[in-house]
């Protein structure tokens, strides 16, 4: 996790809050239907977690959660990654779209990573 451009991190942090707002709007959006939220519901802790991750590997934060909150928050972050690479995969070469997704799976593999590595700093 050392090794990340200063570049890299501002597009993670980027990412992840931009994809945290797009599902807390959604996430308004269904409770105001009367939607179940379950799904949403977990995929946005997992968000929160995920950035919080980062934030504790690059900028000393420290985090609230335990290891069965990352373990979970892991599960979910990588449950997404078919999704991302098959909408990865249909997006056009250049688009903005695609650069978009592109950091999107960047940014959950660093957070993944961050997941990892606390776990097993802290056996």
């Amino acid at each position: 996790m050392d090794n990340v451009s200063t570049e890299v991190k501002m597009e993670s942090f980027q990412a992840f809050q931009s994809v945290i707002r797009k599902s807390e709007n959604a996430l308004a959006n269904m409770a105001q239907k009367g939607s179940n939220t379950t799904l949403l519901d977990k995929r946005l802790k997992a968000l929160y977690i995920g950035l919080a991750m980062l934030e504790a590997a690059w900028n000393l934060k420290p985090h609230h959660y335990s290891e069965a909150d990352l373990t979970e928050a892991r599960h979910v972050l990588t449950g997404l990654f078919p999704l991302l690479e098959k909408m990865e995969g249909k997006s056009k070469m250049g688009s903005p779209q695609k650069t978009l997704i592109e950091r999107r799976i960047k940014a959950f593999e660093l957070a993944v990573q961050a997941m990892d590595e606390l776990v097993k700093n802290s056996n």
